[in-house]
C-alpha cells in the first residue's frame, strides 16, 4: 500500500471514531423517546437528563450533547443513540451497583466505624460502582487509620461481579504496628523550659499509662488541642505577639515512630495599663470593677480577662438580662509594651419569663417539680435562679436525665419561656439479694422503696438485712414537703438484734425496737436543719464469757432500757453529685441525747466535714476529717458501752479489721470508746479503661486516727495510719467497695486486712 493510501485510510478510521454515537442522517421532530438496556435505573431518570423533549426539533450534532449529559450522571458505562423513523432511541448500558462491601482484618477500627466513614464520602451498598470509587475507599481509610496512628496500614481490594449487574467489593487489610511518638521538639522557647511547656501536652512520648491513655499515639486534632494549649499558656503570661510559626511532623522509613517539631516565637511580656468600661451600664459600676480581677501594672492574662467577662455577663443575667453580651477588647501599645482592656458591655433588654412548662414527666405531678423552682413566672429572668432550678430537679433523685430551654417568646423581645424536659426513671425498688462484709459476714437482705410514692415525692421504705451477726427490720415514710415551706416529716420504725461476739468485739447481745418522728427545715439552698424524736427500747445480754466491763455494766444498769431521745443536726451540702462528687462538700454537725428520766442518760456530739476540690479534668482530691465524743450524765457515769465509737474497716480506717482499733476490755476484746478521731486524703480518678465512667471510681488514700476513751488518756500518738487503692463500683447487683491497704504503723496488738471489701452493702 502506497504512502498516500496508508495515510487517507488512518485519517478515515480517526474520522470514523470521532464520529458521534448516533445514526441520525439529518434533523427531525421527536414524535417519541425510547430508553433500552435499563436494568435498575428508572427511566424517568434518564429523561430527566436528556436536554430534549418530545416535539423538539434535533439535529445530528446535538446528539454529542445528549451522550455526555447521560454519562455525567454516573450510571452508565455506555450510551447510544439511533433513529428509528421520528422516534429517537437511546441505548444504555448501567454500570454495576455496589451489593456489598466485605472489610476483613480490621482489630483497630470497628468495621461500622469504617463503613461509616466510607457512607460520609457517598460510598454505601446500593450505589453506583466504577473503578474510581476503589481509590476513594481506599482514600477513606486509609485516612481513617492514619488518624489513628497506623501509617504501615496496607489495603487489597477485589471487586467480584455478581448477578443482576452487581459487584461485590471485599477489602482486606493488614493494619500494622501503631506509630508512637518518639520525640517532640519545641525551638524558640526561651523563658520556660521544654519539659515545663509539654507537662501542658496530652501529646507525650509515652509512660506507663500510655497503654491505656494512648496519649503516645500521634492524631492531627491532638496535636491541634495541644498548640491551643500551648497558645493559652504564653498568653496568660502575658506573651501577647505569642505565634506557632510551623509544625512539622515526620515518619520514619519504618513507619513506625513520629517526631514532631514546634517553632514558635515567644515575643515579650505585656503587662495591663489601664482598665476601662464601655456601653451601657444597666447595673451600677460599683458592682461591676469588684468582678474584674485584673489590677494596673500585672501581667496580662487572657484567661483572667475571659473570666472577667464572663463574671459580669453572669451578673448581668442574674439581673433579668439573658441577652447580655460583654466583649473585652484589648488595645495594645508595642512600645510600652502595655495593654489597656476595655470591657464593652452590651445589656439587650431586661427579660420576663412567661411561663414555665414541664414535659416527659408521666408520672410525676407537675407540682412536685414545681415546688423545686427557684425562677418564677412574671418575674425577671435569672440565670442563676435557672440553674439552681436545674440543680435541684437532678438532687431529687427522680429523673435520669434534666434539660433546661429558654426560648425566646415569638414576637416579643423581651419574654422568655423556661422549658424543662425530664427523663423519668424507675424509682420504686423490690430489692433481694445476698452479699458479703467483712464485719458481717454473709448478707441476706431485702426491701421495697418508692422515692416517689405515686408521683406525690413521699417517700416510703421497707427494708429486711439478715447476717449471722445481725438481724434488722426498718419501716420508714418520709413527706419532703409537709408544709409548702420544704419542711418534711417523716417516721421510722425499727428491730434490730445484734451478736457482737460474732463481730469480734466484746461479748454482748442487744435487741433493739425503736420508733420516732423527725422533721427536716431548709435554711436556705444548701442548709438544713433536723430535728429527731425518739423512743428506744434495748433489751442487753451479756455472752457466756463476758469480760468485767461488760458485767459491770449489767450490774449497774440492768437488761433493759427504756431511753427517749432527742436530736438536732445541721447540714450543708454543695456536692455536685451525691454518688461520685467533684466538686464542693458536705458538712454536719449533730447532737443526740436521751431525755432526763430515760434510764440511760447520755448524750453524743458529732461533727463531720468532706470537701472536694477538682485538680484536673480527671482527678479530684477528696479531704475528710471526723470528730466524735459521747457522755454520760445524772445517774448514768458513762457513755453506755453499746453506744461507743469503732474504728478500722473499709468505712473509718482502711487496712485495719473492722471495729479492731482502739481500747480493749479485760478480754483483750474491742470496746470501743467515747470519743472518735479520723480523717482522710484520697485522690479520685476513672478508672483507667475508661469503660465505666459513670459506675466505676478508684482512689488513692491516707487514712488515719484512732477511738479513744477519755477516761484515760487520749494521745495523738497512738494514731494509726494506713495508705492504699481503692475502688467503687454500683453494680448491677448492687453497690460494691475494694480496698489494697498497707497499715503503716500497726502494733503487734492490732488486727491487719490488707484486703478488704464489701457487697451489697453501702460504702
Amino acid at each position: 500500500m502506497s504512502r498516500i493510501n496508508r495515510k487517507f485510510f488512518t485519517l478515515l478510521i480517526m474520522a470514523i471514531f470521532s464520529l458521534p454515537a448516533v445514526v441520525m442522517a439529518e434533523a427531525f421532530v421527536i414524535r417519541d423517546i425510547r430508553v433500552e438496556g435499563l436494568q435498575r435505573i428508572s427511566a424517568g431518570t434518564v429523561f430527566n437528563h436528556i436536554p430534549v423533549k418530545i416535539g423538539e426539533r434535533i439535529r445530528s450534532e446535538e446528539s454529542s450533547t445528549i451522550i455526555r449529559e447521560l454519562y455525567r450522571t454516573g450510571f452508565f458505562k455506555d450510551v447510544r443513540l439511533e433513529r428509528e423513523d421520528d422516534v429517537l432511541i437511546v441505548f444504555v448500558r448501567e454500570r454495576p451497583a455496589i451489593a456489598k462491601i466485605n472489610i476483613t482484618g480490621n482489630k483497630a477500627m470497628e468495621t461500622e466505624a469504617l463503613l461509616a466513614g466510607l457512607k460520609d464520602i457517598g460510598l454505601a451498598e446500593g450505589r453506583v460502582f466504577n473503578n474510581s470509587v476503589l481509590d476513594k475507599i481506599e482514600r477513606e481509610l486509609r485516612r481513617q487509620y492514619f488518624s489513628n496512628g497506623k501509617y504501615g496500614v496496607k489495603l487489597q481490594s477485589t471487586v467480584t461481579p455478581l448477578e443482576r449487574n452487581r459487584v461485590a467489593v471485599d477489602i482486606t487489610i493488614a493494619e500494622g504496628a501503631v506509630a508512637k511518638i518518639k520525640r517532640i521538639n519545641i525551638v524558640g522557647n526561651t523563658s520556660f523550659e521544654e519539659e515545663d511547656l509539654l507537662d501542658e501536652f496530652k501529646l507525650s512520648t509515652g509512660n506507663m499509662l500510655s497503654r491505656v491513655t494512648k496519649n503516645d499515639q500521634y492524631s492531627r486534632q491532638k496535636l491541634a488541642a495541644d498548640l491551643e494549649t500551648l497558645r493559652s499558656f504564653y498568653l496568660d503570661r502575658g506573651y501577647i505577639n505569642f505565634k506557632v510559626n510551623s509544625t512539622q511532623v515526620s515518619i520514619s522509613p519504618d513507619k513506625d515512630d513520629i517526631y514532631i517539631t514546634i517553632n514558635i516565637t515567644e515575643g515579650d511580656v505585656f503587662t495591663i495599663g489601664d482598665i476601662r468600661l464601655a456601653g451601657r451600664m444597666a447595673v451600677p459600676k460599683e458592682q461591676i470593677f469588684p468582678l474584674i480581677h485584673l489590677n494596673r501594672g500585672d501581667t496580662f492574662s487572657r484567661k483572667d480577662v475571659v473570666d472577667s467577662s464572663e463574671r459580669i455577663n453572669s451578673l448581668l443575667g442574674k439581673n433579668g438580662y439573658a441577652f447580655a453580651n460583654v466583649n473585652s477588647i484589648p488595645e495594645i501599645d508595642q512600645k510600652t509594651r502595655k495593654v489597656t482592656i476595655t470591657f464593652f458591655v452590651d445589656p439587650g433588654k431586661r427579660v420576663y419569663v412567661r411561663s414555665v412548662n414541664f414535659r416527659g414527666n408521666s408520672n410525676t405531678r407537675d407540682e412536685v417539680l414545681r415546688r423545686e423552682m427557684r425562677q418564677m413566672e412574671s418575674a425577671w429572668f435569672s440565670s442563676e435562679q435557672v440553674k439552681m432550678s436545674k440543680e435541684r430537679l437532678r438532687r431529687l433523685g427522680y429523673f435520669d436525665a434534666v434539660t433546661v430551654e429558654t426560648p425566646a417568646v415569638p414576637g416579643s423581645t423581651d419574654q422568655v419561656d423556661v422549658n424543662v424536659t425530664v427523663k423519668e426513671k424507675q424509682t420504686g425498688n423490690i430489692m433481694a439479694g445476698i452479699g458479703w462484709s467483712k464485719s458481717d459476714g454473709i448478707l441476706f437482705n431485702s426491701s421495697v422503696s418508692q422515692d416517689n410514692f405515686l408521683g406525690t415525692g413521699k417517700r416510703i421504705k421497707f427494708g429486711f438485712n439478715n447476717s449471722s451477726s445481725q438481724r434488722h427490720y426498718q419501716l420508714g415514710y418520709t413527706n419532703p414537703y409537709y408544709t409548702v415551706d420544704g419542711i418534711s416529716r417523716g417516721f421510722d420504725l425499727m428491730y434490730k438484734k445484734t451478736d457482737f461476739a460474732d463481730v469480734d468485739t466484746a461479748e454482748y447481745k442487744t435487741d433493739v425496737i425503736s420508733g420516732g418522728v423527725n422533721f427536716g427545715i431548709p435554711l436556705n439552698e444548701f442548709d438544713r436543719v433536723r430535728f429527731d424524736l425518739k423512743v428506744v427500747d434495748t433489751d442487753f445480754e451479756p455472752g457466756n464469757s463476758a469480760s468485767a466491763e461488760v458485767l459491770k455494766f449489767q450490774t449497774d444498769n440492768g437488761n433493759n432500757f427504756t431511753d427517749y431521745s432527742v436530736g438536732v443536726s445541721w447540714s450543708h451540702d454543695s456536692r455536685d453529685s451525691a454518688l461520685f462528687a467533684t466538686r464542693g462538700g458536705f458538712q454536719r454537725l449533730s447532737g443526740e441525747a436521751t431525755l432526763p428520766g430515760s434510764d440511760l442518760e447520755y448524750y453524743k456530739v458529732e461533727y463531720s466535714h468532706k470537701r472536694f476540690f477538682p485538680i484536673s479534668e480527671s482527678l479530684t482530691l477528696s479531704l475528710n476529717g471526723e470528730i466524735g465524743y459521747g457522755e454520760g450524765y445524772g445517774d448514768t457515769d458513762e457513755l453506755p458501752f453499746f453506744k461507743n465509737y469503732f474504728s478500722g474497716g473499709v468505712k473509718s480506717i482502711r487496712g485495719y479489721k473492722d471495729y479492731s482499733l482502739g481500747p480493749r476490755d479485760t478480754n483483750d476484746d474491742p470496746l470501743g470508746g467515747n470519743m472518735k478521731l479520723l480523717g482522710n486524703v484520697e485522690v479520685l480518678f476513672p478508672e483507667p479503661l475508661g469503660l465505666a465512667p459513670d459506675t466505676v471510681r478508684m482512689g488513692a488514700f491516707f487514712d488515719f486516727g484512732n477511738v479513744y476513751d477519755t477516761d484515760g488518756s487520749v494521745d495523738i500518738g497512738e494514731f494509726r495510719y494506713s495508705t492504699g487503692i481503692s475502688l467503687k463500683w454500683l453494680s448491677p447487683m448492687g453497690p460494691l467497695g475494694f480496698v489494697f491497704a498497707l497499715p503503716l504503723n500497726e502494733e503487734s496488738e492490732d488486727d491487719v486486712e490488707n484486703f478488704q471489701f464489701s457487697f451489697g452493702t453501702a460504702f
